[in-house]
């Protein structure tokens, strides 16, 4: 599991270009950083080879040639490995592009993407050491940054769906149990990204009660959890005599699974299209809702929201790591707002909530079930949650200054 508790990122790492992270174009040298040699990437079909793997602060521009058979991407990440820095996109074979980032001291990491879907391949430790950045990333730079992290994570997203979805269609329900939780984590990432899309997170994400209430057919991650869990389901109680308990057919199970795949498609392709934006308030806002998304009373901290494979825990992880990116990308520009105490503080908060999380488990070894967690441990995490959230709701405020 990334460890992301113990350290304030030195996420002065900015574009100098706002449009760079949408289109990888180059960008020019931001005003007062050092100009740096160009620093050659070999993106292949199965490997990410960087030239070096250090550097001194300033701006970097990396030379990425594309060595392999498929379009390719090359990413920036900050030492969490989910924060996108920078990223250049849609390299052809047998083509190059730059990527120029502003960078301050600290670990970063750099990865590529051949096909443009999945984890990526080649990720390493890339270090940058010298002087602190003296200058403030512009707004737009930061709105770009944070699309990359988004596309990042539906591109991530998508194949894991699909290797869910395929296990669930072949009858396989040890292993498609095994791939619910974490074929859900990137999606709880950016939860309220997929939400602006009308119609999408319903489809995808909604429980029953929230389905039913609002007359739309029941679809997505929680009506496969609640066919694969079906025992489970009929002795939960809560929907005696409902059609829905009725095991499905083989032929049900594929077109389920395949309308959950041509949902999560279509949020990949909205999130990449040319025109999709955000802005400030989207992220400061995101961050606070994906808090509030573990504590409302149908959600992860009550126990409700995979309330039949209890695999909760996943999803609160994932919600806050999704919470801490979003501020993460701000930072810089909260501090440049004199608001360095409220990240200080949000960067302790956030780095007691993981180390309590990280009782539990993690994405490798697995979580344990949540119906295991007694009222007394869930109190610790409702109190380490209330303690993140309050400063959380500041943030809008002290990033999006008039």
């Amino acid at each position: 599991m990334t460890d992301i508790r113990t350290r304030t990122l030195p996420l002065a790492a900015t574009l100098s270009i706002a449009a760079l992270a949408l289109t990888g174009c180059v960008a020019n040298t931001a005003p007062g950083a050092s100009a740096q040699k160009k620093i050659a990437v070999s993106a292949s079909d199965d490997a990410c080879a960087v030239e070096s793997s250090t550097a001194g602060s300033g701006t970097l521009t990396f030379a990425v040639e594309n060595t392999g058979s498929k379009v390719n991407e090359f990413y920036v990440l900050g030492e969490n490995k989910l924060t996108i820095v920078g990223e250049v996109e849609n390299i052809a074979p047998s083509t190059s592009r730059d990527l120029t980032v502003q960078v301050g001291p600290g670990t970063y990491y750099t990865a590529c993407k051949p096909g443009m879907v999945g984890a990526g391949v080649g990720q390493a430790e890339f270090s940058v050491s010298g002087d602190e950045l003296q200058s403030t990333p512009e707004a737009d730079a930061v709105v770009a940054q944070y699309i990359g992290y988004v596309k990042t994570q539906t591109e991530e997203l998508l194949p894991k769906v699909q290797e869910f979805v395929d296990a669930y269609k072949k009858g396989d329900d040890a292993e498609a149990k095994r791939l619910f939780p974490l074929a859900r984590v990137n999606y709880e990432r950016i939860e309220p990204t997929a939400e602006q899309f009308g119609d999408l997170d319903p489809k995808i994400d909604y429980r029953k009660p929230g389905a039913d209430e609002e007359g739309i057919p029941f679809t997505g991650f929680h009506r496969i959890e609640m066919d694969l869990w079906h025992t489970a389901a009929v002795k939960n109680g809560d929907y005696p005599g409902d059609p829905d308990l009725t095991p499905l057919t083989p032929a049900e199970r594929s077109k389920l699974g395949d309308q959950l795949v041509a949902d999560i498609t279509e949020l990949k392709t909205k999130v990449a299209a040319p025109d999709f934006t955000l802005t400030l308030s989207n992220i400061t806002e995101g961050a606070k809702g994906l808090l509030e998304e573990i504590a409302k009373p149908d959600g992860k901290l009550p126990g409700e929201e995979n309330e039949f494979a209890h695999t909760d825990l996943y999803d609160f992880y994932a919600n806050v790591e999704g919470s801490y990116v979003a501020f993460d990308t701000v930072r810089e520009l909260a501090v440049a707002n004199g608001e360095k105490d409220l990240v200080s503080e949000l960067d302790d908060r956030f780095a007691g909530m993981y180390a309590l999380l990280d009782t539990y488990g993690s994405y490798e070894k697995g979580f344990v079930f949540y119906d295991t967690v007694g009222d007394t441990e869930r109190a610790e995490l409702a109190a380490k949650l209330n303690a993140l959230s309050e400063p959380m709701s500041r943030l809008t405020a002290a990033v999006v200054k008039n």
